[in-house]
């Protein structure tokens, strides 16, 4: 995907529909020249809805269209007719779509479901015409309510991806080259800090037509829980991951130093992360020999499972599939990680049918 088409942040003001009025009327016909109150109630304003959809991938639609309308109810009338409710305003938004309200920040909700439907500003309620107020002792009701007004919100839309595997490296890890030998996914590749500018999806075949989603996502340095380098951009995506692959160059100084530091940057942003599975590939591995990795090995971490791994040379790679795949399906069917767990992997081989299948 284009970096310049993937955009997993928009700000937008929702304006929802204003309720119709209800109407103050009373029968008159050639029979009747002075009846009953039968003023119709007004109609409801309409909504602005959130949408999942499983064939969004990015907020693009979103980006140029600052102000969202919905229209407003249609007042009642005689004859207890009713007002027309206002339209609603649909926008589908990619899975795993967070809302937030922008003056104070706070989550509303998230879209993880395909067709999942949200409001997230409702609309006005429509007002009850007179024929709504007639009782024993006022049978001529000479009022009725007015449309509840609608309202308008500055809301923000923050994208979490979705996939089974996220990458976790320093810059240059080489995140973007396995990504594209192991998926049909063509990443940005370069030999400099922050190659990768946006998150790039792709799907990984594995053994007997099985396949999962894997996600590479900018490179994360020290420091990012506090903003620094792409920071916090970072940080969001690697949420949604089932499993965790660190990766980590075998020509670095200490692996273990480094593998510390990435963890120690998740920890900060969100504890919770480290509850994930986590595989550690040990990349670049065709620059070093048996006799470097025996010297390596007291940097390893201990409490991990790993391979060495290159990907430009594609050594390793089913071992690493392997370790992937043994890794997302050790997360419990009923996890929350399941339960958003990316649709298409549906249309490529379902976890849960695959696992049926061993």
């Amino acid at each position: 995907m284009a970096e310049q088409n993937f955009v997993d942040y928009v700000k937008i003001c929702c304006r929802s529909g204003a309720g119709g009025a209800g109407s103050v009327h009373f029968l008159q016909d050639k029979h009747t020249s002075m009846g009953g109150p039968d003023g119709g109630d007004g109609g409801r304003g309409g909504h602005i809805i959130l949408r999942g959809n499983r064939n969004v991938w990015t907020l693009l639609a979103l980006k140029y269209r600052k102000h969202v309308i919905a229209s407003p109810g249609v007042n009642g009338r005689g004859a207890n007719s009713s007002g027309a409710d206002g339209e609603d305003v649909i926008l589908d938004v990619p899975l795993g779509t967070v809302a937030k309200d922008a003056e104070t920040g706070e989550i509303e909700f998230e879209i993880t479901e395909h067709d999942e439907i949200r409001i997230i500003a409702p609309g006005g309620r429509g007002g009850k015409g007179n024929a709504f107020f007639k009782s024993p002792t006022n049978q001529t009701p000479r009022h009725a309510q007015p449309g509840e007004p609608g309202r308008e919100e500055w809301k923000i839309l923050e994208l979490k991806v979705l996939a089974d595997v996220g990458l976790v490296g320093f810059p240059n890890a080489g995140k973007s080259t396995l990504l594209s030998v192991v998926s049909a996914a063509k990443p940005k590749i370069g030999d400099y800090p922050f190659t990768t500018l946006t998150p790039n999806l792709g799907i990984v075949s594995y053994r007997d037509e099985k396949s999962f989603v894997m996600a590479d996502i900018p490179g994360i340095i020290e420091h990012a829980n506090e903003g620094k380098g792409l920071g916090l951009r970072f940080l969001r995506h690697i949420e949604r991951n089932s499993t965790l692959l660190f990766m980590v160059p075998a020509d670095t100084d200490d692996i273990n130093r480094e593998y510390t530091i990435l963890l120690r940057e998740l920890e900060l942003y969100n504890p919770e992360l480290l509850d994930k599975p986590r595989v550690l590939a040990i990349t670049k591995s065709d620059l070093i020999d048996e006799e470097l990795k025996k010297l390596l090995q007291p940097t390893i971490p201990k409490d991990i499972p790993y391979v060495y791994i290159s990907a430009v040379a594609e050594q390793g790679l089913m071992e690493l599939k392997d370790l992937l795949w043994e890794s997302i399906n050790s997360v419990p069917k009923d996890t929350f990680n399941q339960h958003i767990a990316n649709p298409h992997r549906m249309m490529h081989g379902s976890r849960s049918k695959s696992s049926e299948e061993e």
